[in-house]
């Protein structure tokens, strides 16, 4: 009897349109504070060079993490093959020469 490793399930449409919308939803209104707070265009600058940093770090962040969890899965599949393999070859019954 062999255990097979669960696939993720695949994200529906509406967790990704719900993901999708927030982000947007929260990029906009930071940007509309950053636009919109009272101080000098400098300050307002570094601030938006902040915030698009924050952002395309957190997207690095999510694809490295995405990356080392695909990199484990492909491993742990190769593994149970080769033990599914070991298992269906081996006759506890056979007699060593």
């Amino acid at each position: 009897m062999t255990k097979t490793v669960p696939s993720s399930s695949p994200t529906t449409t509406a967790f990704y349109a719900q993901a999708a919308l927030s982000f947007g939803l929260a990029l906009v209104a930071v940007t509309a504070g950053i636009i919109y707070l009272p101080v000098s265009g400098w300050v307002r600058a570094f601030l938006a060079v902040g915030m698009l940093y924050l952002v395309t770090s957190a997207f690095t962040l999510a694809k490295v993490i995405r990356d080392r969890q695909e990199d484990t899965s492909v491993t742990r599949r190769i593994d149970q093959a080769r033990l599914d393999k070991l298992l269906a070859e081996h006759d506890p019954f056979k007699e060593t020469v």
